[in-house]
């Protein structure tokens, strides 16, 4: 095989745990060789990474015993430049700036350089960062598709609806709550108090703490009703949103339990629905959400910056389950 590219090293620091639990106290830096590439492969030297949710409940064991293999190099959403391509790469270049998803089996991404196939990578438009293109593809994604499952335009010429984010302080609830608002939806958003005015900030119409009676009962100042929830915690259930939604009102559900996974079947044929959304990779929405970024319309939550030297501070703070927005690792 042959392959364009600079001068890498031979080896790089990664970061990887051995077995299942122990959370940031089970990872450990080991110094190993860069990735030699497939065919349909780009070498990427990462530049950030975001921490999400799921990445640590592979930790805790939610695919065992079939995955991780171990030792297990975590997180799939990255951001870096391009070292090397592979010889059957052809829209990317050495030098581009990109974003890519890894395969969550694989992942990789805590480390100096990456392998990522050509088909989950997209070049990252200038002045946008490394930081903000990292947090993309899970949360942006997830957010994104959520809000055009209800059929929401993002050019200002959808109709507007009367919408439910929950947990809208979170990585996929900041985004979903801009993106409601391209959409030219009227955004009721629950959060915890300490993140009222930033859930405001970012164009919510009104935010409930979740804490308080009304916002546990999902009570928007108005009374009305909604036409769509878009429920992002593992905690929300069917029965709390059924009284809420309007007559043939519908939840989608990014985070679905089991419960939820019922009602998904239970309501297909009634007028308030549950549906849920499982992720799938679209390489043409995450350019459009780039592009977002890249013209002020959309931004990354940060919720903190990690050296990589600091990841296990990374990702105790996600297992902490009160993030608010991204936590990125930059190298």
């Amino acid at each position: 095989m042959e392959t364009a590219g600079i001068k890498k090293p031979s080896s790089m620091r990664a970061v990887q745990y051995r077995r299942y639990g122990g959370g940031g106290a089970a990872l450990e830096y080991v110094e190993i060789p860069v990735p030699s590439l497939k065919k349909d492969e780009v070498l990427i030297k990462v530049e950030a990474a975001s921490i999400n949710p799921a990445d640590c409940r592979i930790q805790k064991g939610l695919l065992r015993p079939f995955l991780p293999k171990f030792p297990f190099i975590l997180v799939t959403d990255i951001a870096g430049e391009i070292a090397e391509v592979g010889s059957a790469v052809r829209e990317l270049r050495v030098g581009d700036k990109v974003v890519s998803k890894l395969i969550f089996w694989k992942a990789g991404g805590l480390a100096e350089y990456v392998a990522a196939s050509e088909s989950v990578t997209v070049v990252r438009p200038a002045g946008v960062s490394a930081a903000d293109a990292a947090g993309l593809p899970i949360a942006g994604l997830t957010a994104l598709q959520a809000l055009k499952a209800i059929g929401t335009k993002f050019d200002g010429t959808g109709s507007a609806g009367n919408i439910l984010i929950t947990a809208a302080s979170g990585g996929i609830g900041s985004y979903a709550v801009q993106l409601a608002k391209l959409g030219n939806h009227n955004v009721t958003a629950t959060c915890g108090a300490r993140n009222l005015e930033l859930v405001g900030n970012i164009g919510a119409d009104e935010v409930l703490d979740y804490k308080t009676p009304e916002g546990a009962a999902l009570k928007n100042s108005s009374g009305k009703k909604y036409d769509y929830i878009v429920n992002t915690t593992n905690g929300g259930k069917w029965s709390a949103f059924k009284p809420s939604l309007s007559n043939q009102g519908r939840v989608v559900d990014v985070a679905p339990n089991f419960g939820n996974f019922v009602a998904s079947i239970l309501t297909l044929f009634s007028k308030k629905k549950l549906t849920t959304i499982i992720l799938s990779l679209g390489m043409e929405d995450l350019r459009f959400l780039l592009e977002l970024v890249k013209e002020g319309k959309l931004k990354t939550v940060v919720d903190s910056r990690h050296p990589f030297e600091k990841a296990a501070d990374a990702w105790e703070k996600s297992l902490s389950g009160h993030a608010t927005g991204k936590i990125i690792i930059e190298m």
